[in-house]
């Protein structure tokens, strides 16, 4: 009877062991792609992706603009702090703006109260703060925000109007609650929206940009030993006339360059492995119709179970 009795106890012990075991095993991560729908005042749209191609809607919104003189929520860019927490930022006014809306969440459903961070506040005659992007900087443990504004006659304009002659800005913050002071982030000489950084390797990094000049808008990308540069040697476009909205996702050792193809009014993607050489892959990917400019992070299995859930009371 003892020894029954020891197995018995062994047997539960071993069932015990490998439930933890299995309990420990990381949860399957997912593909979440924020985006909005025009005119931008329903607010936060989301999709997810089991393999970084193909794209379901979520539906939305998922927060509604309470910031900003338009109150529109716009490019919203979104980040996963390594505490989980979600950080994003959107473009609130299209023309009159100084700052961008902030807000945060652990789960994409519940948000905190939306603030509005006037980063331009010190230029009164800015014309405009768009697509604001989060960057996390693992080196300085911190957050780089860069977006485009136009502050008329600042630049020289080749044949750009002095209200559409953007450069790129930025700030860093560790807590979004204080944050630097504002400063020129890049002067490539011409009109330049949409920046996306990308970390490859330390010390190594690839900028993706919107050359917004009236003969090209389109995609470029340009290098650099750091997140806030200098970064040089822009390259040639590899992307056709009116198209924006870049992110960047790793997928399979390879990098996807989502995109606004706004001229045809779709959306495409390239597929790289330097930035140096781009593969067309827009037949291979899918997204819901009216998606628009956002960025793409991952989420977990039980935070994309409750959004589900959620989407389908909408």
């Amino acid at each position: 009877m003892v020894r029954k009795s020891n197995i018995a106890i062994r047997g539960v012990f071993l069932t015990l062991v490998f439930q933890a075991f299995l309990s420990c095993e990381p949860e399957k991560e997912y593909y979440i792609f924020t985006t909005f729908r025009e005119p931008a005042t329903e607010g936060l749209y989301l999709a997810y992706s089991e393999d970084g191609y193909n794209w379901k809607d979520l539906k939305g919104p998922y927060l509604t603009p309470e910031v900003g003189a338009s109150k529109i929520l716009r490019d919203p860019s979104i980040v996963r702090a390594t505490d989980g927490v979600y950080h994003m930022v959107w473009t609130t006014d299209w023309r009159g703006g100084n700052g961008f809306g902030y807000a945060h969440s652990k789960d994409l459903i519940n948000w905190s109260e939306q603030k509005f961070v006037p980063v331009m506040a010190h230029e009164p005659s800015v014309v405009n703060v768009w697509a604001p992007e989060i960057f996390y900087d693992d080196d300085q443990d911190q957050y780089i925000i860069i977006w485009a504004s136009t502050i008329p006659f600042r630049f020289e304009k080749g044949i750009e109007d002095e209200e559409n002659n953007h450069r790129m800005y930025y700030v860093t913050t560790k807590d979004f609650v204080n944050f630097s002071e504002t400063n020129l982030f890049l002067d490539p000489n011409f009109s330049v929206i949409d920046c996306v950084l990308v970390k490859r390797a330390i010390g190594d990094y690839v900028l993706v940009l919107k050359d917004n000049t009236r003969p090209m808008r389109n995609l470029k990308v340009a290098f650099g030993t750091s997140p806030l540069g200098p970064f040089t040697n822009i390259s040639d476009s590899y992307t056709g006339f009116k198209s924006e909205g870049p992110t960047v996702v790793a997928v399979n050792n390879r990098w996807l360059i989502y995109y606004d193809n706004y001229g045809d009014q779709n959306y495409r993607a390239l597929s790289t492995t330097d930035f140096n050489t781009f593969e067309d892959i827009s037949a291979q990917i899918s997204l819901p119709e009216r998606h628009k400019h956002g960025t793409i992070t991952t989420i977990s299995e039980t935070v994309l179970k409750d959004l589900i859930q959620k989407s389908k009371e909408k």
